[in-house]
């Protein structure tokens, strides 16, 4: 029989219920397996957070936990003290080691506390009664505990007080074992220290592990009943620290071994104190503070009394300015700013000038009035004054002028002014001395220092003690006349501030300039060893309120107490102060405060140490690298 082609290509009923989309449940199923095998294994090939984070291995044991190179262990707490103090978690917090720390608190209700607590006083109190019956001498323990209950039971009806059930657990991560042992003991010895009771997590390890993990999963539930105050004294958040992400390197904090590491212009004012004893490492930290703020890029001028920063400057390639009477650098106090703002009228610049040329002839030849400093009498303030004024007239420097463009007036030309005048000639006469006599060749010359260097030193070791506190005074007007000329990131450090204290207008001028400086982007750092003269002038004491940042290094028993009340220190921070070692103190930056230790490298070392045999050693190392290099 001859088939037809038609019924060759005519489809089965199995493929017509196929092309239909419909198929048994054994094939569906079958299918469902595949497309989970097929998803399963392309899972497999993919890289998830958890494989990134999760350690190579983990091994439990007994007593600790192998978690990858590292080992752990976990102790709990299950006594506390009758008292805790407030902050006795800081040393836990601060231990020198990693650590992991879980803090749980359930609260539980007043009223069910309530009962118990008035069955257990009912307990107490008869057996109180039963002891006195028989006539047995009073138990001090349950006369205590029986006040404790009464005085939480008022607490809890009151509402002053809840209760909770507290936990608390410390992990413990150590490179060895036996270093894990060693740090366990000492972490237990801290806890024992405040008669805190712990014990370690025996055949626990990993619930105690899985309970100090930030999923807030308590799986050892050792608890300990508490209220709400000694669960408070627990407050973790109170490690001192004193970090920011930006900023110089100051020391390393002996709270907790973290980076003091701060940035002072972001403070509401980027001014600096520093008070401490001869030898106790103020100049040493001082050149640290300036060695890397030049790294930085933030410009430095510094006041140098004792050639300290020579070696320093040299190095750095900084300008030394060495002011003497016989030194070629000289510095004139009638300059002005050569203000190119239209802002500053050349009026109050010149009225400026006045008042600060005025403060420095108080302290040139000024009488010694009976309150015991320098001054004018009104005629003689008021004729100084007129004279200032025309001497700056005779250069053309007056109202409304270009100061850019003028020549300053130097000290010959007010002493011309002063004996022209009715009733001058007696202060001109004055004047000779620093005119024409001995001391003729150290304000009366025109300026001639640069200040175009990012470290700028003025030294005036050469000057003799008369004339220091004038050259610091004219040195200090004189750079800040160049800071209010062109703003720029600067610190200008006075070094042995107290010579300024001495003098009613020098220290008004100091204080003026720390109030001042932030408009125009200057940080002034004020040294001192003498504590008691520089804190006890009014303006001494308005420096350091208008300091935002201050470090105090080693004291004096004679000056310790002034410090403690201007800084209102503890007991504690006052014997710290007494008792650290060199570069070791107490540092503030505005409301915070830490212990300090300041560290410097080798190299940084090499460059600002201040011990003389260490000097020498550096001095003749040189001459040997010297001779080296000419064979």
């Amino acid at each position: 029989m001859a088939i037809k082609p038609s019924a060759l290509n005519e489809p089965t009923k199995k493929e017509k219920k196929k092309a239909k989309g419909t198929s048994s449940p054994e094939e569906e199923i079958k299918k469902s397996q595949e497309i989970i095998q097929t998803e399963e294994a392309y899972r497999r090939g993919m890289v998830s957070v958890r494989d990134l984070i999760a350690p190579s291995s983990l091994q439990i044991n007994p007593y600790h936990l192998r978690l990858g190179n590292k080992y752990l262990r976990t102790i709990f707490v299950t006594t506390f003290p009758r008292y805790v103090s407030v902050g006795w978690f800081v040393s836990i917090i601060n231990f020198n080691a990693y650590t992991d720390i879980s803090l749980f608190f359930y609260p539980i209700e007043a009223k069910i506390i309530l009962k118990q607590l008035q069955k257990q006083v009912g307990n107490l109190q008869a057996e109180i009664s039963t002891d006195r019956e028989k006539g047995m001498p009073r138990d001090p323990i349950k006369e205590t505990a029986l006040q404790d209950i009464e005085q939480l039971r008022d607490n809890l009806t009151t509402g002053v007080e809840h209760f909770f059930q507290h936990a608390l657990y410390v992990t413990i991560y150590a490179e060895t074992e036996k270093e894990l042992d060693t740090l366990t003991e000492k972490m237990e010895s801290l806890f024992a220290s405040k008669l805190v009771k712990t014990r370690r997590a025996f055949y626990q390890s990993e619930q105690g592990f899985n309970s100090t993990l930030p999923i807030a999963q308590d799986e050892l539930m050792v608890l300990v009943n508490m209220n709400s105050s000694p669960c408070a004294s627990s407050f973790p958040f109170i490690s001192s620290d004193l970090t920011s992400d930006r900023g110089v390197l100051y020391g390393i904090n002996r709270h907790n071994n973290s980076l003091v590491l701060f940035d002072r212009f972001s403070m509401p004012n980027a001014n600096f104190v520093v008070f401490a004893t001869s030898g106790s490492g103020k100049s040493y930290f001082c050149k640290l503070e300036v060695l890397r703020s030049l790294m930085q890029g933030t410009d430095v001028i510094i006041i140098d009394p004792e050639k300290e920063y020579k070696h320093l400057s040299d190095a750095v390639g900084g300008t030394y300015v060495d002011i003497s009477l016989s030194s070629k650098s000289k510095v004139n106090p009638f300059d002005l700013p050569r203000s190119r703002s239209e802002e500053v009228e050349s009026t109050d610049l010149i009225r400026s000038g006045v008042i600060t040329a005025k403060g420095l002839l108080k302290i040139m030849i000024g009488h010694h009035l009976e309150h015991g400093g320098r001054g004018f009498t009104p005629q003689e303030d008021s004729l100084i004054d007129r004279a200032l004024l025309e001497t700056y007239a005779k250069k053309d420097i007056v109202p409304g002028c270009d100061l850019s463009q003028v020549e300053m007036p130097v000290m010959s030309d007010l002493q011309d002014v002063l004996s022209g005048m009715e009733g001058g000639s007696d202060l001109a006469e004055r004047l000779k001395k620093y005119t024409e006599g001995t001391f003729s060749g150290f304000l009366n010359h025109y300026t001639n220092v640069k200040m175009d260097n990012q470290l700028v030193v003025f030294s005036v070791r050469d000057l003799e003690d008369e004339l220091r506190p004038l050259a610091v005074y004219t040195i200090i007007n004189y750079i800040w006349n160049v800071v209010r000329s062109e703003m720029k990131k600067r610190i200008l450090l006075i070094d042995e501030a107290w010579w300024l204290m001495q003098h009613e207008d020098s220290a008004k001028f100091i204080f003026a300039l720390v109030k001042r400086c932030r408009k125009y982007y200057l940080g002034v750092t004020t040294i001192t060893q003498d504590v008691n003269d520089f804190l006890q002038s009014p303006y001494g004491r308005a420096i350091v309120t208008n300091s935002a940042l201050q470090l105090l290094l080693k004291q004096s028993p004679a000056a310790i107490d002034s410090v403690v009340k201007t800084f209102i220190l503890t007991e504690g921070e006052k014997y710290l102060l007494l008792e650290c070692g060199l570069g070791e103190g107490i540092f503030f930056a505005g409301s915070k405060h830490v212990a300090i230790k300041v560290v410097a490298s080798y190299s940084e070392d090499q460059l600002i140490t201040s011990d003389p045999e260490q000097m020498l050693e550096i001095e003749e190392a040189k001459k040997e690298f010297a001779e080296r290099e000419e064979k």
